[in-house]
């Protein structure tokens, strides 16, 4: 079976879940099911990836939201700032179509959903910012590749925003995103979970 969150068909029963949910202030209303990553709230590590976000820093332009599931974290942005444009890309097409079922009832049209493996099909938009709460459980080779391949897709001054546990690999991708970037600064840590930022600084 097939039946894990970070792969494309996921092979599950239904089992279909409504509930509201605070985020940045705004309340949203959600729709999961099984196959998604946490199902029953948004998770701690996209709550503090959230708050971290510092998105006055970010240049003018879109943002991405890379492995977005169902849709908490791209869709609190999109609400909060509407005058952005966000895109939302997994590999999942269930959270796919959970992120349009909650982007629609949400009221929230500054969102562009997209089925993509990493930045596969996000051709070469280049963004403002990326954030991206990665599937650990796919591993670690997913994970980095998300984070090294991200300078690819950043304009110049833009921001690669990461939420990892400690546990889970937060180290390791510190440096592999010091290595990538030249810079990584550890913005917050709570409960475990350590949120990251790097910078793409255009070379001259």
């Amino acid at each position: 079976m097939t039946n894990h969150y970070y792969t494309q068909n996921p092979d599950i029963v239904h089992e279909e879940h409504h509930w509201p949910f605070t985020l940045l202030g705004n309340e949203l209303l959600f729709t999961t099911d099984n196959g998604v990553f946490s199902k029953n709230r948004v998770d701690y590590g996209s709550r503090v990836l959230l708050t971290a976000f510092r998105a006055d820093q970010t240049p003018a332009g879109p943002w991405l939201d890379l492995g977005c599931g169902y849709g908490p974290i791209g869709l609190a942005l999109a609400k909060q700032y509407p005058k952005r444009q966000v895109t939302m890309a997994d590999v999942n097409e269930l959270a796919l179509q959970l992120a349009q079922q909650n982007a629609t009832a949400n009221q929230i049209e500054n969102v562009q959903i997209v089925e993509s493996d990493r930045y596969a099909a996000l051709g070469t938009t280049k963004y403002a910012g990326i954030v991206t709460n990665p599937p650990v459980r796919a591993g670690k080779d997913v994970v980095t590749a998300m984070l090294t391949e991200a300078a690819q897709h950043l304009l110049p001054g833009g921001t690669l925003t990461v939420v990892l546990q400690k546990k889970q690999g937060a180290p390791s991708a510190k440096k592999n995103m010091t290595a990538t970037f030249g810079n990584c600064q550890i913005l917050k840590k709570d409960k475990g979970y350590y949120i990251l930022e790097s910078t793409f600084q255009a070379e001259v």
